[in-house]
């Protein structure tokens, strides 16, 4: 309980900020231009996902096997118990 009371103590005792013209400040603030700071990161990252999606199409894909998905056969791999179990 006494950080609590030393911590009301130091902020009571403390400058009072300076609020005249607050308003007028934070709207030149953002009134003002940004620099490309953010800009430089998007434009990396935007670079990377290219980069990322030529080399990923530059590889030939592998062929694979379709299952065959029939709903009332015997052997069908999409059927609940072959999915609890893990066998087809």
């Amino acid at each position: 309980m006494n950080d609590l009371d030393e911590a009301l103590t130091r902020l009571a005792r403390a400058p009072v900020p300076e609020l005249d013209g607050l308003e007028a400040r934070v709207l030149a603030q953002i009134a003002t231009p940004r620099a490309t700071q953010a800009g430089l990161g998007i434009g990396a990252i935007m670079v990377a996902a290219l980069a990322i999606g030529m080399i990923g199409a530059g590889f030939p894909a592998s062929p694979s096997a379709a299952a065959s998905i029939s709903p009332l056969g015997a052997n069908s791999p999409f059927a609940p118990s072959t999915l609890l179990v893990g066998a087809q």
